[in-house]
């Protein structure tokens, strides 16, 4: 029989969830490593990446799809951004593991000021970091800022009516709905060309199976 969580444990798993940090850290990144790669691979598959492409992932945890990504086509140049000084530590571990650093690049930063040129990436993902985006009108213009004009981002996120059911999301997240996300993209340069549903059974990070129900947003400028 599992261990029942208490409330300290899943306040643990939230703080852990926003901002992994230390040895605790290190295991919730395996953890949503193993939770994610489904959805992280088909935000990856939707890029439709091509040959020279500069790719930058916003949150990218112990970045345990590099391998799966760098297979996409020939000469990719992926960079990494983190808020988490121990995922960008165990993504560096990763990529070097992998003998991919000429092709790799990871970089911190805080949460909201893109550290890239204007017009500078191709393509830009980021998986289940929606909920913790300090100011997401703001952010959104900062990513169409570094995306170049004919570039793709994909946005994916787990849907409002499903993390409301789990037991550790509390007041770190902020979750959204499909509706959500079209009236929050209207603010912004950009528009949605495709939205994509998708529902899986995953065992949650509280223990129990449950059936996720997840969203792709594909967004052009």
């Amino acid at each position: 029989m599992e261990k029942k969580l208490t409330k300290d444990d899943l306040k643990e798993i939230e703080n852990q969830l926003s901002c992994p940090s230390g040895s605790k850290g290190i295991e919730v990144a395996v953890s949503m490593n193993v939770k994610n790669i489904s959805m992280t691979k088909a935000s990856i598959d939707l890029l439709k990446i091509a040959n020279n492409d500069v790719i930058l992932e916003i949150g990218h945890g112990n970045c345990g799809h590099l391998e799966y990504l760098l297979n996409q086509a020939a000469n990719i140049h992926y960079i990494g951004l983190e808020i988490s000084k121990t995922m960008n530590q165990e993504a560096i571990l990763n990529s070097n593991s992998l003998g991919t650093s000429m092709n790799t690049s990871f970089e911190l930063y805080d949460g909201e000021k893109l550290p890239f040129e204007n017009n500078s990436i191709d393509k830009i993902f980021t998986v289940n970091t929606i909920y913790f985006w300090k100011n997401p009108n703001v952010f959104l213009q900062e990513i169409s800022r570094v995306l170049k004009k004919n570039g793709v981002c994909i946005l994916t996120f787990a849907q409002k009516k499903f993390m409301q059911t789990l037991p550790f999301v509390n007041t770190k997240f902020k979750l959204y709905s499909t509706e959500d996300i079209i009236l929050l993209v209207n603010n912004t340069p950009f528009s949605i060309t495709d939205t994509i549903h998708k529902k899986e059974n995953i065992k949650s990070k509280a223990g129990d199976d449950v059936d996720r129900e997840y969203t792709i947003t594909i967004l052009k400028q």
